[in-house]
């Protein structure tokens, strides 16, 4: 495209001549190219040399849009290759058919088949022979649509990557402090060495080279200016609310400085209050006289305030955890000191935990590696608030530990902590499946709450709590699945809330005399009041082994119905064997007295069989230990035979690799030959 710098001679001619109407075909494709066309026109400096030099360019988006639809005819339709129809042709003989109504189409097959059995065959492509492109003028026309063509200066890869080297070539490597120069501070130095020899450059030179050295200066800030964008987004992208603030505030004391510099501080605190790093006189109301008699400079003291709703005391629910460095694990009611917000003071914690049917159960201990909930009473304190809790915090140990920590989630007494009740109760009246228990209750009140509650006996029979009895008191009427006996044991399972014990005690450690402020000590659990006051522990009776002392029961015979003996096998039925009684005297076999002749032959008979027997035995022990040696030899030879085939196969295994080496290399040597 001309850049309008043109002369008289090509202003003269009325008509643009054909290559460049085929360029212009060849460049403009579309309607947006066309207006980037005439944009970019518009962009270039006008001539002012002659007044009718841009007839040219009269009617050049008809002669463009002429050109681009004479290229779209030279372009072969794909769709017309393939189904030998075009849409074109279909809509005219849609619309030249006739209608009914508007809205039918009359088909007339015949005429269709006959129309197309008479048409040109589309799958040959007649040659284009509107342009030769034996002429030098017409490959002209199309150089620059390759990658060897000229391209334009935004659309250059070479020259982009110039100018990116212009632009970023410099850096530094922090590694070995070295500086590495781009071309663009080797072409500066060039520059300020050739300065001396661009005086004696023409004008034209000069005013060329001043236009290039603008338009590359544009181009290297819009550059800048786009890099500086990027990194204001991108290295800026972490910043976070907290951030943003900050440096509002920042801000806001910057201009507060500036505005107040001249203004005294007593002006100055009028409008802005006191500012940070100021020395203040707070004048606290009902402070105990304690905290002046043995106050202490050298002990800090923060201040701190609390919201209009954190001066009350009720209970919190709080989720616990035991910390894992802690070496003991954490009992129900025992002391805890916790740090709540601006707060620390002792209270009895009760732990529990939620089971899967939402009940909170509750646990003698913390749980291990594990939360748990956690209910007392203290001060309210906001939702999400943390804290911890250690035992002690008088004196300094050396295995001190934090006890727990967590969070608190709730300020009122919505959880209602239950822990495990077992009644027990003993029959003494059965009736099938119908029995009375006594012993579990004590009054007809007690059982009428809990009547259609579930029992279940010692051999995993269930039943139900079904109406108190008048006698004894505390009995009741209760149906089971099967017939109990009177020496099983009724259990009734159920659950008792527990109350949490309202203990706040605040950590007055301030108020004690100098040198004591850290001997601070609350409320003591059981076992330490014992130690410390030398009281033995008494065991619980109840926790003690006792022997285990069980009547002998007696059964009842097993009896069997006739009805059922009769259908019995014979080896099933039970026999009326009568027990025997003693045998008669006359029926007892007679004791036999033996002659001294006797005596000596039954002697001699038991030494022979003592020494046959041991002989035997002699006999039998030697055979065992010539097994015994058979089986060593056996197993040796075994093994001498395992050696000696592993031997063999790894003989065979050489020979037989040795031998595929030798043929490999006689055929490689034989190809090598053959090459």
């Amino acid at each position: 495209m001309d850049s309008g710098n043109c002369s008289e001679e090509e202003s003269e001619g009325s008509e643009v001549d054909s290559p460049l109407l085929e360029e212009l075909g060849s460049k403009v494709k579309h309607p947006k190219h066309k207006e980037k066309a005439l944009e970019e026109e518009e962009e270039e400096e006008p001539c002012f040399e002659t007044a009718g030099e841009l007839r040219w360019k009269e009617g050049l988006a008809q002669k463009a849009s002429e050109a681009f639809l004479r290229q779209q005819r030279s372009t072969p339709n794909l769709r017309k290759l393939v189904y030998g129809t075009v849409a074109e042709e279909s809509e005219e003989e849609e619309s030249g058919g006739g209608e009914l109504g508007g809205l039918f189409h009359v088909s007339r097959p015949e005429s269709e088949k006959r129309r197309r059995a008479d048409g040109l065959d589309c799958s040959h492509y007649p040659p284009d022979a509107t342009r030769d492109w034996n002429q030098q003028e017409v490959l002209d026309s199309i150089r620059d649509c390759f990658v060897t063509g000229k391209w334009e200066d935004d659309k250059d890869a070479t020259r982009l990557l110039q100018e990116d080297e212009e632009l970023y070539g410099d850096f530094e490597d922090l590694e070995t402090g070295e500086l590495h120069q781009g071309d663009s501070g080797k072409q500066e130095d060039q520059a300020e060495e050739d300065e001396s020899g661009e005086g004696e450059d023409e004008d034209g030179g000069k005013v060329k080279g001043n236009a290039e050295g603008e338009k590359q200066q544009q181009r290297l800030d819009r550059k800048r200016r786009l890099k500086e964008r990027f990194n204001a987004e991108y290295d800026e992208g972490d910043a976070t609310f907290f951030d943003d603030l900050k440096g509002e505030m920042q801000r806001q004391a910057e201009l507060n400085r500036a505005e107040f510099s001249a203004v005294d501080d007593e002006t100055r605190v009028q409008y802005e209050g006191f500012r940070p790093g100021m020395y203040l006189r707070l004048e606290i109301q009902s402070l105990p006289c304690e905290f002046i008699t043995n106050f202490d400079p050298n002990y800090p003291v923060i201040l701190g305030g609390l919201g209009a709703s954190e001066g009350n005391v009720g209970y919190l629910q709080m989720r616990l955890k035991k910390h894992r460095w802690h070496q003991r694990i954490l009992k129900t009611r025992d002391p805890l000191i916790l740090s709540l917000g601006w707060r620390r003071f002792q209270t009895l914690p009760l732990y529990h935990i939620e089971d899967h049917n939402g009940r909170n159960r509750l646990l003698k201990y913390t749980p291990q590696h594990m939360h748990c909930g956690a209910t007392l009473w203290g001060p309210i304190t906001p939702q999400g608030t943390g804290f911890l809790a250690v035992q002690s915090v008088s004196g300094t140990k050396a295995g001190f530990r934090i006890a727990a920590t967590g969070v608190v989630l709730d300020l009122d007494k919505s959880v209602t902590v239950v822990k495990k009740l077992k009644l027990i109760g003993y029959p003494y009246k059965i009736y099938k499946n119908t029995a009375f228990i006594k012993d579990m209750f004590n009054s007809v009140l007690e059982v009428a709450k809990f009547e259609g509650a579930a029992l279940r006996t010692v051999s995993g029979v269930r039943g139900q709590i079904k109406k108190a009895l008048r006698a004894p008191p505390g009995a009741y009427r209760a149906t089971f699945e099967d017939r109990l006996l009177m020496s099983d044991i009724v259990f009734l399972r159920s659950w008792f809330p527990v109350s949490v014990p309202q203990l706040y005690n605040p950590v007055t450690s301030l108020l004690l005399p100098l040198g004591e402020k850290e001997s601070w000590t609350g409320m003591r659990t059981v076992g330490q009041l014992k130690h410390d006051l030398g009281v033995k522990v008494k065991p619980n009776k109840d926790s003690l082994y006792k022997p285990v002392v069980r009547k002998k029961r007696h059964f009842n015979p097993l009896h069997i119905p006739k009805e059922l003996q009769r259908a019995l096998p014979f080896k099933n039925k039970p026999k009326n064997a009568e027990k025997k009684g003693k045998v008669p005297r006359d029926l007892q076999r007679p004791a036999v007295i033996k002659e001294p002749h006797e005596k000596k032959i039954a002697a001699l008979l038991a030494a022979l069989g003592t020494v046959h027997n041991h002989k035997r035995k002699s006999a039998q022990a030697r055979q065992r230990e010539q097994h015994k040696d058979f089986l060593r030899q056996r197993q040796k030879q075994e093994m001498d035979k395992t050696k000696r085939q592993k031997e063999a196969r790894k003989n065979m295994f050489r020979m037989i690799g040795q031998r595929e080496k030798k043929q490999q290399k006689s055929s490689l040597k034989g190809a090598a030959q053959h090459d």
